[in-house]
């Protein structure tokens, strides 16, 4: 698992390292042809590609810091400062659109007549297949790693080939019917770059606050815990996020009430160490929901409450049912859908109707959060 570690860490500074070296090449052609013609919008797509090339230096730096080990003031280790590294991307496309914006709307006020040539539209083609190659692998590698750093700089990279096409299909216009409309054209791709700017650090601010497991990670490691023979149940799956690479959590499993403490102690070890070696998952902790499995009458009290349970659209499972004869006991948890608001009436309702048909039976009923699928 380290040495996957080290091969991302490696991928993301290469793709970085990529990005850096063509957005200066870019900016540098870009900002000479600019001045040359007197083209605002040319500048300003340099000054562009000058801050793509900060972005990625900063998603360097972020990768680095993220793969910092543990010390004892950071127990679970530095991951999260990649969502710091996407936020500042975010913040620089944002201020890159503020900031077109405004100069945009100056050209606007005070017009300037560019002059194009055969040499600044070719510097714009060769710009524009760059980054439409450039974005598509950056984004390419970003998602395969799980970088939002990457991502965002590969959908920034695409942003600009967009910006690149408008101000070629701007200077064809003003050579053909001598219009200048890139200061106009300046000012919707600033907006543009405005708008992409507040998704991605709405996003980032998203994933710093806590998302919902992905279904395909949280629906593969129960199906992993469920291999095992003697588990009947996977159920409950936490995942803390300390990057995007490091989660702790914690998993619910069913299993037999004939078990003995020493082979639930085995059986625990072996879920944590295969759940590891799978998936990367370091699972903190594993809590045992005790299942009826001598007695056929529970089987049928539980199909029974069950039916009731589940007669409630918004109830979206039942688990950890155990009833104990001796203490006069039932037992189970059950989960709500979120989009319910009435979620307290519907537990209510369950908990009367059930107590209602086992009158002689304490219950505890416990109403677990929807967290993952």
């Amino acid at each position: 698992m380290e040495k996957s570690k080290k091969s991302r860490e490696s991928q993301i500074i290469k793709t970085s390292i990529i990005g850096i070296l063509a957005n200066i090449f870019l900016a540098s052609f870009k900002a000479v042809i600019g001045m040359i013609s007197n083209s605002i919008a040319i500048v300003l797509d340099a000054v562009n590609n000058l801050s793509d090339a900060l972005s990625s230096i900063i998603t360097i730096v972020g990768t680095k810091l993220a793969s910092k080990a543990p010390d004892k003031e950071h127990p679970y280790g530095h991951g999260r400062a990649e969502y710091l590294s996407a936020m500042l991307i975010s913040v620089i496309i944002l201020y890159a659109g503020t900031t077109s914006l405004i100069e945009s709307i100056k050209k606007i006020i005070n017009p300037e007549t560019p002059d194009y040539n055969t040499v600044s539209l070719i510097i714009l083609i060769v710009a524009i297949v760059v980054k439409i190659v450039l974005g598509i692998y950056v984004q390419k590698v970003g998602k395969k790693v799980n970088s939002e750093s990457l991502i965002d700089s590969g959908k920034d990279a695409l942003m600009d080939s967009i910006i690149s096409v408008s101000t070629l299909i701007a200077a064809i216009i003003f050579i053909i019917w001598r219009i200048s409309l890139e200061a106009w054209i300046g000012t919707i791709i600033s907006i543009v770059i405005i708008k992409a700017g507040i998704e991605m650090i709405k996003s980032t601010i998203s994933q710093i606050i806590g998302e919902r497991i992905e279904n395909e990670v949280s629906t593969s490691i129960k199906k992993t815990v469920s291999t095992f023979d003697k588990v009947y149940g996977a159920y409950d799956l936490i995942l803390n996020n300390y990057g995007p690479s490091t989660y702790l959590g914690s998993i619910h499993i069913e299993v037999a009430d004939t078990m003995q403490a020493s082979e639930i102690d085995e059986l625990t070890r072996n879920i944590m160490e295969k759940v590891y070696n799978e998936h990367g998952v370091i699972l903190t902790a594993i809590g045992i929901y005790s299942m009826n499995t001598q007695d056929e009458e529970v089987k049928t009290i539980r199909e029974e409450i069950s039916k009731i349970v589940h007669s409630y659209k918004s109830v979206l499972q039942m688990h950890g049912f155990y009833l104990n004869k001796k203490e006069k006991s039932i037992s189970f948890d059950i989960i709500i859908d979120f989009s319910d608001k009435n979620k307290e009436q519907v537990y209510k309702e369950i908990y009367e109707k059930v107590s209602k048909t086992y009158k002689d039976y304490h219950l505890n009923i416990t109403m677990d959060f929807d967290v993952s699928d």
